[in-house]
């Protein structure tokens, strides 16, 4: 990454993180939530989407994190307003190859900036907690998403059964 990249990378971070978009926001009549924890850093993020029609009519997220986490979010819900869920899904396979396997970053738009995660390997599960957790909301699973493990899921506590 050169400097220029470098310095874009960091304005756009430090952008989204002080001033996030859809940002708490749980829109009304929202139809998908879903919650994500990364236990390395303690980002925690719920995302609420209004689905109708196969597309993401409102979107909004709450809670707290690191700054490239927030600002994941923030250009996650930039991204994703107002398209059709199948746009979605292709976007977020470009976004999670980009982000997780390096791949180039072809068809991710603005996004691209959050290439710069790369020269901070730690904070890759930072940036792509936000998009899991929205694919979470889509598919309208329960369980946390997680960023360790085995699973993409954290473990549910047990309920401790009802007194006889």
């Amino acid at each position: 990454m050169n400097a220029d990249q470098r310095t874009l990378y960091e304005e756009v971070i430090l952008e989204h993180n002080r001033h996030p978009r859809h940002y708490p926001k749980n829109p009304r009549g929202s139809t998908h939530h879903a919650r994500g924890f990364n236990p390395l850093c303690n980002d925690e993020i719920q995302v609420h989407l209004k689905v109708a029609n196969d597309t993401i009519e409102d979107i909004g997220f709450e809670g707290a994190g690191c700054a490239i986490c927030m600002a994941s979010a923030s250009m996650m819900t930039e991204a994703v307003h107002g398209k059709p869920l199948g746009e979605v899904d292709r976007l977020f396979h470009r976004v999670h190859n980009m982000l997780a396997e390096n791949a180039p970053a072809e068809g991710v738009g603005k996004l691209r900036v959050l290439e710069g995660v790369h020269e901070f390997p730690m904070r890759v599960k930072c940036a792509t907690l936000p998009w899991h957790t929205l694919q979470a909301a889509l598919e309208q699973h329960s369980e946390t998403v997680c960023t360790e493990g085995p699973s993409p899921f954290c473990p549910q506590p047990s309920q401790p059964a009802p007194p006889p």
